[in-house]
């Protein structure tokens, strides 16, 4: 059940972006509403779920994560909260993004494989769709044939389950539970707060996306 909501997840976000294009403003608000979604499940239950165990150190493997996703978005330029800095419209496949891409889905669903948590699956869902309509659209409006482009997302949305399957069948695995959680915490981190700041224009005050943030914090809340 799990693989299937990490795969629909992508093809919900293809389905959006072929059929819907949804306009710039529309995806910064869903973006904004992820971003706030995936920070409250970090701070009120990734968070204490790790330091309540008590490990000594919990801490550096926070920002080990944040670190990892920082030398991970050297290679995306952002995608993963939403950006495409930095690339051009393309002949030729963007092997640096995706093999990013891919690291990032297949550490995040290890979690999933090693415990079951609902909250985080949804997390990664809610952050998934808006990252995989940007995506789509930055590949369609390249020189890619379509099928390459079809591929490549495919092989995306697999990434998060191999994560998840890989640390389900290694059962040593488990024991690095708490660490492997506290880096995908920093990756969230990082992820969230670029989203949050980064989804403004010139820093101002924006009424709608503000509301967006405060409704991401509040269905988070309530779904635990």
């Amino acid at each position: 059940m799990i693989y299937l909501a990490l795969i629909l997840s992508v093809l919900l976000g293809v389905f959006i972006a072929s059929f819907f294009k949804p306009k710039t403003q529309a995806l910064r608000l869903f973006l904004s509403f992820s971003g706030a979604y995936l920070l409250s499940i970090t701070v009120l239950h990734l968070l204490p779920e790790v330091f309540e165990t008590q490990q000594k150190n919990i801490g550096l493997f926070i920002l080990l994560g944040i670190v990892l996703q920082t030398v991970l978005e050297y290679f995306s330029k952002g995608a993963e909260h939403g950006h495409m800095h930095g690339y051009e419209y393309t002949y030729s496949v963007p092997w640096l993004l995706f093999f990013s891409l891919g690291i990032h889905a297949f550490l995040e669903g290890m979690p999933l494989g090693l415990k079951g948590n609902s909250n985080l699956l949804w997390a990664i869902i809610i952050h998934k769709i808006p990252v995989t309509i940007i995506l789509v659209v930055f590949l369609q409006n390249s020189n890619l044939q379509k099928t390459t482009i079809y591929i490549f997302v495919f092989l995306f949305a697999l990434m998060s389950p191999l994560g998840s399957l890989f640390a389900n069948k290694f059962p040593s695995i488990n024991q690095y539970h708490t660490e492997i959680t506290a880096i995908i915490i920093g990756i969230f981190l990082h992820i969230s707060t670029a989203i949050l700041f980064e989804s403004s224009e010139n820093h101002k005050f924006n009424s709608r996306k503000f509301i967006a943030i405060i409704i991401g914090f509040i269905v988070a809340f309530l779904s635990l």
